[in-house]
């Protein structure tokens, strides 16, 4: 367990890294954008992601590793989002505020997906990378149905959840990856 906690913690690092970066050249631009937005970019990520995963090909530059980043880290604005809903004045955060929000969500996100590890001993790694990937876009469909219905649920878990869910599927794609285990 110690070595997962130690690969998910470098696969954050690298992806903090590209968020820090896109904050100094874009700012806080995507606070303007509702979850739902984010969810559209979400998609749009993982169904490139099997796209390429289905055909063996991509003609545009980035490969699956970068659109996994960036799953993560639309999933950490989305989770942002939800806690702290824009304002006016959100277009014109600071770093460190931003910065502080990634940290408590991938802090919180990482405490679940330890807990869950513990329960389903780390299940994940005998997992393929296209079963991840299938497991995002499912949960991007009820994520799209929790919003159709504003956020309201009978029983399932809520958008947050998904989220997490969605950024720690992931995170292990990347680890895989990482391990040569396409």
């Amino acid at each position: 367990m110690s070595q997962t906690s130690q690969q998910y913690d470098r696969v954050i690092l690298h992806c903090k890294e590209l968020f820090q970066k896109k904050n100094h050249d874009y700012g806080s631009a995507w606070r303007i954008l509702r979850p739902s937005s984010l969810t559209d970019q979400i998609f749009i990520k993982a169904n490139r992601i099997r796209t390429i995963q289905e055909t063996g090909n991509s003609q545009v530059g980035e490969g699956i590793e970068d659109e996994f980043v960036g799953i993560i880290n639309y999933c950490v604005m989305a989770l942002i989002q939800l806690s702290e809903p824009p304002s006016e004045s959100s277009t014109h955060e600071s770093t460190d505020w931003l910065m502080d929000q990634y940290g408590r969500w991938v802090s919180n996100t990482k405490s679940l997906m330890e807990a869950k590890n513990h329960d389903y001993g780390e299940a994940w790694r005998d997992m393929r990378i296209s079963s991840l990937t299938d497991l995002i876009l499912m949960k991007i469909l009820r994520v799209k149905q929790i919003e159709d219905h504003q956020g309201k649920t009978l029983i399932s878990e809520g958008l947050e959840a998904n989220f997490q869910d969605m950024l720690n599927y992931s995170v292990f794609a990347l680890i895989l990856m990482e391990e040569g285990k396409r």
